[in-house]
């Protein structure tokens, strides 16, 4: 039987190339992580790391025990996590946009469901100003959407780029008026678009309007119009515009979480999920 606390100080020594910086890391001493790590290979019967005065590195079976090991530390943290969970029951009805609908949102609402298997989970996808009206009227218990530029309303959660977005292919002719493919209700994005163009001296009109984000950007991708996405929301096939093109610039998108006045505990442990995964894997690259 292996111990979860010396597999834990082998793993950070690993990790952080050191017995100092893996004893600072656990908080522990350096001579305790020594210890473990002693320990360890005598109940493995195997040498896992080579010292020298200037470094430590794994051996062979240290590399072969290494992958073992980071899988029963998550097996271990995965099963705390089940039986420390608080047994919430009921239903939450979550509103979430788009952009954050199409990344790792669904990963994250199978681990908070695999935690609490009693909460039904109800998820609409929509713009931000109708899921935040929805929110306030009552239909939903949660909204995961874009801050209305110049409110502070709700928990903000990440910040990223507003860009002008076009097919890599799609050339800016002169004097003619510049095609724009907006959201066809009132966004986030939308307004910010038609501010910034409004208080430049370029001719523009709209020539593309859809309800969704996969809609407007598969207008820029097809070289139809150019559109403003977030940075993250760039895919293969676009390229990002902006001063060198003579185009006006945009804010930086806020996105946020909106609770409901008095929310149950369903919601609140919900909420609390997502705002810790949105930091890690659910936040995205840009």
């Amino acid at each position: 039987m292996l111990d979860f606390e010396l597999l834990r100080a082998f793993v950070a020594v690993a990790d952080y190339g050191g017995f100092h910086r893996a004893a600072e890391r656990l908080n522990l001493t350096q001579s305790t992580i020594s210890q473990q790590i002693k320990r360890l290979e005598a109940e493995t019967r195997r040498p896992l790391f080579r010292r020298t005065t200037r470094s430590v590195a794994l051996t062979d079976e240290g590399e072969m025990l290494l992958g073992d090991a980071r899988r029963l530390l998550q097996l271990e943290e995965a099963a705390r996590e089940r039986l420390s969970a608080p047994r919430l029951s009921g239903t939450v009805r979550l509103g979430v946009v788009e952009e954050v609908a199409g990344g790792s949102l669904p990963p994250a609402l199978g681990r908070f469901a695999a935690l609490h298997p009693r909460v039904k989970l109800e998820v609409q996808i929509g713009v931000s100003a109708e899921l935040i009206e929805q929110l306030g009227a009552g239909r939903l218990d949660l909204v995961f959407a874009k801050r209305p530029l110049g409110t502070s309303k709700g928990r903000l959660v990440w910040r990223e780029p507003l860009v002008w977005a076009a097919a890599e292919t799609f050339d800016l002719v002169p004097g003619v008026s510049l095609p724009l493919a907006l959201y066809r209700e009132r966004s986030v994005s939308r307004d910010a678009a038609l501010s910034a163009l409004r208080d430049s001296e370029l001719a523009w009109e709209i020539v593309y309007t859809s309800p969704s984000l996969t809609g407007v950007r598969a207008a820029a991708v097809a070289g139809l119009a150019i559109t403003p996405l977030p940075l993250s929301a760039i895919t293969s096939g676009l390229r990002v515009l902006g001063a060198v093109e003579g185009l006006p610039p945009l804010p930086d998108l806020e996105f946020a979480i909106y609770e409901k006045a008095r929310p149950d505990k369903a919601a609140v442990a919900l909420a609390a999920a997502l705002l810790a995964l949105a930091q890690g894997p659910m936040r995205p690259t840009i």
